[in-house]
């Protein structure tokens, strides 16, 4: 099962955080994760510099004080850009999980702003986005895979376990409903509709051999979950699968809705062609219909652009 040692909660200027913070210290005990709280102010110069940060260090006294006695809470503060200096904290201490409160501008409609995109893209570990007012506990988590059924990818392979591992932990912890989600499209299915008068039943037999492939592959998926975390834990766990046919930027962000999911799950990578993972503006397209927190998860490997020392 997923285990977090050492989290990073970034504080934010937008909203009432309260909520979330509560949320990052209650996940750490039961972690039993360390927690570092991370401010970051612009850059400034000045007589008023000095007088700033002591405002800010006042600030970070005054948010972890009410946790004082439950957990042990590391404060840092950083002058630069926010999701920089959120990385290179990252590097530096080897934190596995980073929080933040969604910016959420006031300026625009969609829940995720500049620097959530940044850091869902550039950051080495997985980063939990998180709508304000934060909840307590979920009731429903949705994690989205995606693989090509005829094609073996140690990457892809790697990223949907890391996406399961940590909704099926998330969905324990909060004894919330699990549902696995892989969006897939027929994609020869335009050269069949060329063909000719026989296009219509050779469409649909080629929809339903994909659709058995596909289906296929998701239960292999679920099979390696049930032996990594045992026959029981995967059966009080109980997933919920779904396979809709469609375009993977539209068909992840209606089913969320549809189910109503607190959390949704999900991968990033690097290339492009791979159906079902979020790539590039695929990424911004999916997160800007969400209405939830989100929890991001990179492939192995990955190497952020982030350096350490400019």
């Amino acid at each position: 099962m997923k285990k977090f040692e050492s989290i990073l909660y970034v504080t934010e200027k937008n909203g009432d955080q309260n909520s979330a913070l509560e949320r990052a210290v209650t996940f750490a005990e039961n972690s039993q994760a360390n927690l570092t709280i991370i401010d970051v102010i612009p850059a400034m110069m000045g007589e008023y510099q000095e007088d700033f940060m002591i405002d800010r260090r006042q600030f970070l006294e005054s948010l972890t004080d009410p946790y004082k006695k439950r957990l042990e809470i590391k404060t840092i503060l950083e002058m630069g850009t926010v999701f920089i200096e959120v990385i290179r904290e990252v590097l530096r201490n080897g934190h596995d999980l980073v929080i933040k409160p969604a910016e959420n501008p006031d300026f625009l409609k969609r829940l995720f702003g500049s620097t959530d995109i940044h850091l869902l893209r550039k950051c080495p570990c997985p980063v939990w986005i998180m709508k304000l007012p934060e909840k307590t506990n979920y009731s429903c988590i949705m994690a989205a895979v995606g693989f090509r059924p005829l094609e073996d990818s140690d990457v892809e392979d790697a990223l949907n376990q890391e996406i399961l591992d940590l909704a099926s932990a998330m969905a324990l912890s909060d004894s919330a409903s699990l549902h696995v989600v892989h969006a897939w499209e027929p994609f020869a299915a335009q050269y069949i509709r060329s063909r000719g008068d026989k296009a219509q039943e050779a469409m649909a037999v080629y929809v339903e051999k994909e659709r058995a492939l596909q289906q296929n592959g998701l239960n292999r998926l679920m099979e390696k979950l049930s032996k990594r975390i045992g026959d029981n834990v995967y059966q009080k766990l109980s997933p919920n699968l779904h396979l809709p046919q469609g375009d993977a930027q539209k068909m992840i962000a209606t089913l969320a809705t549809g189910l109503q999911a607190d959390l949704v799950v999900m991968g990033t990578v690097v290339r492009t062609g791979v159906s079902g993972f979020i790539i590039g503006n695929t990424a911004e397209a999916i997160l800007d219909q969400l209405e939830c927190s989100v929890l991001v998860s990179k492939p192995p490997g990955f190497v952020t652009p982030v350096k350490l020392e400019e």
